[in-house]
């Protein structure tokens, strides 16, 4: 596990201050919309910017710990089905959870805001609502969260998506859009720098710092998870990727290997680092079709052995 040296690992200097001076001149709207790519840290900083928000109301009590446990009476957290069962389910990461295209937050869940907010606040002027991922609202759900903030109410709502253009036009209109932009080259590798613990980091001749900045595509969690993923790769599979694979017999083992001793996830990061590699010896733009074809394949879980196979046995005959 490579670890996180600061805590602030996630936060966006641009938008923290921005947050910073709302709170500073007491100019909270009652609607916000952060929006930005994946991984780029709008759950962490949505969570500091509830803590500073309730900290204002009760700055002697220790609100981090019960904000991040979603166990503060003036704060609901509301998060697509999907990943609730799968937190309680024991898993202990949900980036792990291939995405099956079947979460979504339900007309149920948005019904407990307007319970929550019907409720006198324990300890806050005003109470907090932070919905995930508010792109995988349904439509119930969706008219039931703009009938709510259409109403006056002691609440703030703060709402994270990467996909704006899946949200209501008139959602949108109620709420401030705060955009998370992505990490420029330099400001990623100040983080790998800085805030990484890199001492145990898996760097060999054939993928180095740069590869796994440019495979961020400028996002910080990205980094952190390529950075953990590739050191959870065996020497025995990423020895045998060096470059394409010409013999028949060796592809079988390989495909056997990966699909018995890798998750899904982990396939398609070995995907992406033996792109880097190979484009690297290759420059074959047919290879890198191949292998991105791959990598949609796997997303879908269509027979990955099989997928694998075929894949590296039509890249074996290619003129390479």
């Amino acid at each position: 596990m490579i670890e996180v040296k600061k805590n602030n690992f996630y936060l966006n200097e641009e938008v923290n201050n921005f947050l910073k001076n709302i709170i500073k001149n007491k100019s909270l709207s009652n609607g916000y919309i952060f929006y930005g790519p994946e991984g780029l840290g709008k759950k962490q900083t949505a969570l500091q910017f509830i803590k500073e928000i309730l900290k204002q109301s009760s700055p002697f009590e220790n609100v981090e710990d019960r904000i991040t446990n979603n166990n503060h009476p003036d704060c609901l957290i509301i998060e697509p089905d999907s990943l609730l069962a799968t937190k309680s389910s024991g898993s202990s990461d949900i980036e792990k959870t291939i995405k099956s295209g079947s979460e979504i937050i339900k007309i149920a869940q948005i019904r407990n805001i307007k319970t929550f907010l019907s409720q006198k606040s324990i300890n806050s002027e005003k109470k907090i609502v932070l919905i995930i991922d508010a792109h995988l609202l349904n439509e119930a759900a969706s008219n039931c969260l703009l009938k709510t903030l259409e109403e006056p109410s002691n609440g703030i709502f703060i709402l994270l998506t990467s996909k704006l253009n899946l949200l209501l036009d008139t959602i949108i209109s109620r709420c401030q859009v705060v955009r998370f932009r992505s990490f420029s080259r330099k400001q990623i590798k100040s983080i790998l720098k800085e805030y990484l613990d890199t001492s145990k980091l898996k760097i060999t001749t054939k993928l180095k710092f740069d590869d796994l900045i440019n495979y961020a595509n400028g996002s910080p969690n990205q980094l952190l998870r390529n950075i953990e993923i590739w050191n959870d790769l065996s020497d025995e599979i990423i020895s045998k990727l060096d470059s394409p694979i010409k013999n028949n017999l060796k592809i079988l083992e390989i495909s056997k290997l990966i699909s018995e001793k890798l998750e899904i996830y982990q396939q398609i990061c070995l995907v992406n680092t033996i792109q880097i590699i190979w484009w690297g010896k290759t420059k074959n733009i047919g290879l890198v079709k191949k292998l991105e074809n791959l990598k949609y394949l796997l997303g879908k879980n269509i027979q990955p052995r099989v997928t694998w196979e075929i894949t590296l046995l039509k890249i074996s005959i290619e003129d390479i």
